[in-house]
């Protein structure tokens, strides 16, 4: 539980990043935080069981977790203010 609410966390860091370093896809900071949030905890679950299939809490695992819904959440946000771009 404990590592999925640091993805959680990582994944609206990762959104407020994108949105920060690229205003065209930023959606503002609480949407940026809501859809980094939604993308860091999909990519948790998506890719929890292959980055850690025993599901121990060790620092690799810990740190691999964080980037990679740290990713999610910018990857997720940047999609969706691509899509909000191109509709405005």
């Amino acid at each position: 539980m404990l590592q999925f609410i640091i993805n959680l966390i990582a994944g609206v860091a990762g959104g407020n990043a994108l949105g920060s370093l690229l205003k065209q896809f930023s959606l503002g900071p609480a949407l940026n935080s809501i859809v980094g949030l939604i993308g860091g905890g999909l990519s948790s679950q998506l890719l929890g069981p292959i980055i850690n299939p025993g599901g121990h809490l060790d620092v690799g695992s810990l740190l691999s977790g964080i980037l990679s819904s740290g990713a999610g959440g910018a990857i997720l946000t940047a999609i969706v203010g691509l899509i909000k771009g191109k509709i405005a």
